[in-house]
């Protein structure tokens, strides 16, 4: 894949590039979450299919690295035969650090639009690097919002501000797992010939609920400011005030994981009650949109109702409407609450403890940490 002469302009080539711009940059582009590589004189010295036994380049293994650590997914769009590909990858050792392979000869343009089909994310945070020019152009004319680098960048990737999140949790590092374990799922699901309420009886869902310790806070505060449509509220809590609200005796950081016969999905959901006279108040709710078929929202706040009222108190939930989280305030009322004030901007719905909710049933365990 030789180089070739281009008058499309890609990301490395931008003005100003000598000061990469930061994260905090006002309209700055979103972190990528996908890298997206070509293989020949990109990933490794040579053409496989040329017999050439290419050996990967050092700091393009190290850029593999360096990003999924932080959570940043691999793909591969490259032109060749697939089982040649693959049995390369794997003789090296790398073809756990990849989510999705194309490899073929079609446009690598719809190769990296398939990849960003699949991973559910928006090609604006997919990045895409190849050492041809004309291929970069290609991309670049096909999907303007994928950010293209030429090969000689590798080793420079994990220095640039849009390859770091702002975000780096203990789950980070197991991002590509827990893209690996839902297309396990999503391959089951679809195999699957009886009524989706089988199914999901069939996962053995375990929704694992637990006082946030100092380990979670991160996690929690980035699921405060990435979390918009399944939120009741909108409210975000930097570490500092999670920090101090789990050490308040008049507060309480909940946090839920959830698991399945595949694995895990990983922190999923997060709750702040209060304690104000005889009523715990649910200050934010919010759940993860991966596990939105789930039902699991519903789960956690039959756990909190039921916790809340066993000690005595009225359940009290507030909710300010958003353009996007409508099926929150659905999911609270279905759960037995009840609007008991409206001012338009914001909602404060109750149980009356004298006649609570009937008991429901969900196809997900609930385990108490």
């Amino acid at each position: 894949m030789s180089a070739g002469a281009s008058g499309q302009r890609d990301a490395m080539s931008a003005p100003d590039e000598g000061a990469a711009p930061t994260a905090s940059d006002e309209g700055a582009a979103p972190t990528v979450k996908c890298l997206v590589w070509d293989l020949d004189d990109t990933l490794w010295d040579g053409v496989v299919l040329e017999g050439d036994a290419p050996v990967p380049f050092a700091a393009a293994v190290r850029a593999l690295h360096d990003l999924d650590q932080r959570g940043i997914l691999h793909a591969v769009a490259s032109r060749g035969e697939y089982d040649v590909a693959a049995a390369h990858l794997a003789e090296h050792g790398l073809t756990d650090l990849f989510t999705v392979l194309e490899v073929g000869w079609g446009a690598k343009s719809a190769a990296v639009e398939r990849i960003a089909t699949e991973l559910n994310i928006g090609l604006d945070t997919v990045a895409f690097i190849d050492n041809d020019a004309v291929e970069r152009a290609e991309v670049a004319a096909a999907l303007p919002s994928v950010r293209c680098y030429p090969a000689t960048e590798a080793e420079r990737l994990a220095g640039r501000a849009e390859f770091t999140p702002r975000f780096v949790t203990d789950e980070s590092a197991q991002r590509r797992q827990l893209y690996r374990t839902e297309r396990r799922r999503k391959a089951a699901e679809t195999e699957h010939t009886g009524p989706p309420a089988e199914f999901l009886a069939s996962l053995d869902l375990v929704l694992t609920v637990r006082r946030a310790s100092e380990a979670d806070l991160a996690r929690a505060h980035e699921l405060t400011v990435r979390t918009h449509q399944l939120n009741t509220t909108g409210r975000t809590f930097g570490l500092e005030e999670l920090r101090r609200l789990c050490a308040d005796p008049g507060h309480e950081v909940i946090v839920a994981s959830l698991e399945d016969r595949f694995g895990s999905y990983g922190t999923i959901g997060l709750a702040v009650t209060a304690l104000r006279d005889d009523a715990t108040v649910l200050e934010l709710l919010l759940m993860s949109c991966r596990v939105m078929s789930r039902g699991v929202g519903a789960v956690l706040i039959d756990h909190i109702v039921a916790e809340t009222l066993a000690g005595g108190r009225r359940p009290v939930a507030e909710f300010v409407p958003t353009d996007v989280n409508r099926q929150m305030l659905v999911t609270l009322r279905f759960g037995g609450f009840a609007v008991v004030e409206n001012t338009g901007d914001r909602m404060t719905l109750a149980i009356d403890p004298a006649a609570p909710p009937p008991a429901r049933t969900h196809p997900v365990r609930v385990v108490t940490a």
